[in-house]
């Protein structure tokens, strides 16, 4: 060891105020990737979510679609049964 990393201020070596230093950056930048890595998580999330909804207004709208043709065929399914029993009398 130097003769620097063995001088104290009032208590505290070099060796340690280094060692302090040195931790609290290593904890700061483990905690900002942690929040990187979260922020981008929930990006994708908000990305997978606005697909799925997208999805599903399209199935819904083809549904309606579907719903809309089927009716108009009960309705010519009905309006033929009383076209033959009108017919029939």
């Amino acid at each position: 060891m130097t003769t620097l990393e063995h001088q104290e201020l009032k208590g505290i070596t070099i060796k340690n105020l280094a060692f302090t230093v040195i931790s609290t950056a290593s904890i700061v930048v483990s905690v900002m990737t942690s929040y990187f890595q979260l922020k981008n998580d929930i990006s994708d999330l908000k990305n997978t979510q606005t697909t799925e909804k997208r999805v599903t207004e399209i199935r819904l709208k083809v549904l309606e679609s579907n719903i809309s043709v089927l009716q108009q065929q009960v309705n010519e399914l009905r309006n033929f049964k009383q076209f033959k029993t009108s017919y029939h009398k």
